[in-house]
């Protein structure tokens, strides 16, 4: 197969997936090395900027996906202007964030963080699949241990749990947003 076959197989499949498809099984699918496939989807990523398409390739962790371009929202929900999806309450963002930088972390942890009771809104980001239990703690009572999924990164756009914002760079916009109002 020529490069260009490559790269027109590689786009159907993540199209046809449609979830983030892992490395190693586009490397399987293709039978090509997991370096090689790295370097031809950096070089569809690259091609799909320069070319202003209206979908992008993003990466989550080890896996990649075809995604519509954020830039064209607006447009995109006017297909479906009654999309009842609801956002998630302060409560449910402020306990992701604490969970997904202080992961691994269980419920007690939390709880004393944000010094109310977490139970309902540790379930409700379970349901929405971006916080899951990665085990038990090894103490009396067992507590669970929570941590973030790749939903999670997906939903926020991130690569990997690096690509965090630091902590000093959001107090920093919460002093410029502060100042503007």
């Amino acid at each position: 197969m020529d490069i260009r076959e490559i790269k027109s197989v590689i786009e159907a499949l993540l199209f046809t997936w449609g979830d983030p498809l892992d490395i190693k099984d586009i490397s399987k699918i293709i039978n090509i090395s997991e370096r090689d496939v790295s370097f031809i989807i950096k070089d569809m990523i690259d091609e799909f900027d320069y070319n202003r398409r209206g979908i992008q390739i993003i990466k989550v962790g080890n896996s990649y996906q075809l995604s519509t371009r954020v830039e064209h929202y607006e447009w995109i929900k006017k297909l479906n202007p009654t999309n009842d999806k609801k956002n998630l309450s302060i409560a449910a963002l402020e306990t992701l964030s604490i969970i997904a930088y202080k992961q691994p972390i269980i419920k007690s942890d939390i709880e004393h963080i944000r010094g109310v009771k977490s139970d309902k809104v540790i379930e409700t980001l379970i349901q929405r699949n971006l916080v899951r239990e990665l085990g038990r703690l090894e103490k009396p009572g067992k507590p669970i241990i929570y941590g973030t999924t790749n939903e999670f990164l997906r939903a926020f756009g991130l690569e990997n749990l690096d690509d965090l914002p630091f902590i000093q760079n959001l107090e920093e916009i919460t002093e410029i947003k502060t100042q503007e109002t």
